[in-house]
């Protein structure tokens, strides 16, 4: 099977440079050629990953992980047609839900993805985890077995559902409260700003709850159990797009369970505030674009 990884962010870097040391073939691809410099499992022993570009590449893949931001999707599928053949098996490790159906292809899945890293410029830190939950299909069994050497742990499940709805909520709570704050995970010390988080979490829960995805009632209290075990330092992608003045994930996070709120005409006040004031500062990005 060939592979290619499209996104040398840090979690596509961290998969392609996992993959090559055991599948060399392995290619990470972006914009434009470059370098990453990669430090496995935050140690000073770096890597060196070569990133090719869309223009260089003049062949298609068995499998191609697609670890892009999901604002940065529609650019990605554009370069499918000459990537992708149609039995490729295509991987969506990226935050959010609500994607899939946007890729023209027969297999199609989005992974939970828990992978901690950090990229500054070519630089990527990789903290911990290397997990990625897909659905079990036939497919991803065979990418199972070929990934079972290297460090990528591949994890099949019966429901995907239940597990991308989980991270949704993580993602919900901590991305929306420190994107919002300018804080760093610290924030949550503040009873106000841990109570905010709290009821934002209770809302989603209840969304998921309309959507057949069904949770014990003690999720809540795990959730924020999760934050609390994080570094006061520790900040989330949403808050570091916010400091570095970058375009949101919102759409497939907040405002993909706000929309699923509206459909089953649930009052959620604190969800809307929030989706409204990230929606309103991702726009200026959009509006950018389109002058």
């Amino acid at each position: 099977m060939t592979i290619a990884i499209i996104g040398p962010g840090a979690v596509g870097t961290t998969i392609a440079a996992e993959l090559k040391a055991i599948l060399p073939e392995t290619k990470l691809i972006g914009r434009r050629k470059q370098s990453m410099t990669y430090f496995p499992e935050n140690t000073s022993k770096a890597i060196t990953i070569d990133v090719s570009s869309y223009d260089n590449m003049n062949q298609t893949f068995d499998v191609i992980i697609i670890a892009v931001k999901t604002h940065q999707l529609g650019t990605v599928i554009t370069q499918l047609k000459a990537l992708a053949h149609p039995d490729t098996l295509i991987i969506l490790a990226q935050n959010g839900y609500g994607q899939v159906q946007r890729i023209p292809y027969q297999h199609v899945h989005q992974a939970v993805v828990y992978i901690s890293g950090q990229k500054v410029a070519n630089q990527v830190t990789h903290f911990r985890d290397y997990r990625l939950h897909v659905q079990d299909t036939p497919k991803t069994r065979e990418l199972k077995t070929l990934l079972s050497s290297t460090k990528i742990e591949l994890i099949l499940e019966n429901n995907i559902e239940h597990k991308i709805w989980y991270k949704l909520l993580v993602n919900l709570g901590i991305n929306s409260i420190t994107a919002i704050g300018h804080q760093t995970a610290k924030i949550l010390q503040l009873p106000e700003m841990s109570q905010l988080c709290r009821n934002i979490l209770e809302e989603g829960l209840k969304v998921a709850q309309s959507e057949g995805i069904h949770f014990p009632k003690q999720t809540v209290d795990d959730i924020m159990a999760i934050y609390k075990g994080y570094p006061d330092e520790m900040g989330t992608s949403m808050y570091y797009d916010v400091m570095n003045q970058q375009p949101l994930e919102v759409e497939a996070i907040q405002g993909y369970i706000y929309e699923r709120a509206r459909y089953h005409q649930l009052e959620t006040p604190y969800l809307d505030s929030v989706y409204i004031f990230l929606k309103s500062y991702h726009r200026q990005f959009t509006q950018t674009e389109s002058e």
